[in-house]
């Protein structure tokens, strides 16, 4: 499998990153297990996670997912073969959220312990912290390279302007700065990134990993009507595609697929990595059919025919 440099850091990953959000939630303990094994099997190494999840799950408190993850690394006895993408600053109990330094410190130890390793490849900030100057997020971001409990920094859900802030918060003191971005991008929501993010991150050689990179699983395909919702625990949050355009997306997928022999699916997150400034995206998988399938995505080379198709279909 071809891999890519991540921005500016000595990060390299496969053009497909895995989505960790369903452990502890749709896929239990050996079933993540089987999909961890696959998935670094097929030749990519790149996991990402949260500390909240999934505290969304009825009886979970968040850090679910990262417990499986080191449980699986532990058993494998494989850390230095992967790369650990995580995040602070979901809502984790009362006091728990946001990106003051002092919670970042105590975040970050409770995500050690949970991966059961020494460092974090990529720690991301979340969400935005309005309630704390960037340039603080930074100084206890620095202090975690320089202690060694992390290796490089990036954020989550920044707009153009937030980054363009961070960014300049990091030139006026001097330390380290946002590496890697990681925002909603897909065929189906496509203006949050590129309105200005896009062209920003490759001017500033920022990493990108896309995240709900198949639109909730809308892009899969499986969704055509509001009966279909309930196909999933995911299922709610596709009524929103199902209009015109979205209908519109999904045909020019099909067709695309159909001359590739292809999924759908594989279509849609192919056209991700063909996008400019975009290093890979970020998919979840709740079985072994499902890994394959990121694998063949990451084989697929769509022609600029196809990409026009889909371009136009997914226009906004």
């Amino acid at each position: 499998m071809q891999s890519r440099r991540l921005g500016r850091t000595d990060l390299i990953v496969a053009p497909i990153v895995l989505g960790g959000n369903v452990f502890g939630w749709t896929a239990d303990k050996p079933t993540s297990f089987a999909v961890l094994d696959r998935f670094v099997a097929g030749g990519a190494a790149a996991i990402d996670t949260a500390d909240v999840y999934s505290a969304w799950v009825p009886g979970n408190r968040g850090g679910e997912s990262e417990t499986i993850i080191g449980e699986w690394m532990r058993a494998r006895g494989n850390r230095n073969r992967v790369t650990i993408i995580t995040k602070v600053g979901s809502p984790m109990g009362k006091g728990k959220e946001g990106l003051k330094p002092a919670y970042i410190e105590e975040a970050v130890e409770a995500s050690l312990g949970r991966l059961q390793t020494d460092v974090i490849d990529l720690y991301l900030s979340h969400w935005p912290d309005m309630a704390t100057p960037i340039a603080d997020t930074l100084g206890a971001y620095q202090r975690l390279i320089e202690k060694g409990k992390i290796r490089w920094c990036g954020a989550s859900n920044l707009t153009a302007t937030l980054l363009e802030q961070a960014l300049a918060a990091a030139k006026a003191r001097g330390g380290v700065r946002y590496e890697v971005l990681q925002p909603e991008y897909n065929l189906a929501d496509r203006k949050g990134f590129e309105d200005g993010l896009a062209d920003l991150c490759r001017r500033e050689e920022i990493g990108v990993i896309t995240y709900f990179s198949l639109a909730k699983g809308f892009l899969s395909g499986k969704y055509r009507s509001e009966a279909d919702l309930a196909k999933s625990a995911r299922g709610g949050g596709v009524k929103a595609y199902l209009n015109p355009r979205g209908f519109r997306i999904l045909d020019a997928l099909e067709s695309v697929a159909a001359s590739h022999r292809a999924k759908p699916a594989e279509v849609a997150l192919a056209w991700v990595m063909a996008r400019p400034g975009v290093t890979a995206p970020i998919a979840s998988a709740t079985s072994l059919a499902q890994v394959d399938s990121l694998a063949r995505a990451a084989e697929l080379t769509l022609s600029p025919t196809d990409m026009a198709a889909l371009n136009a279909a997914s226009a906004y």
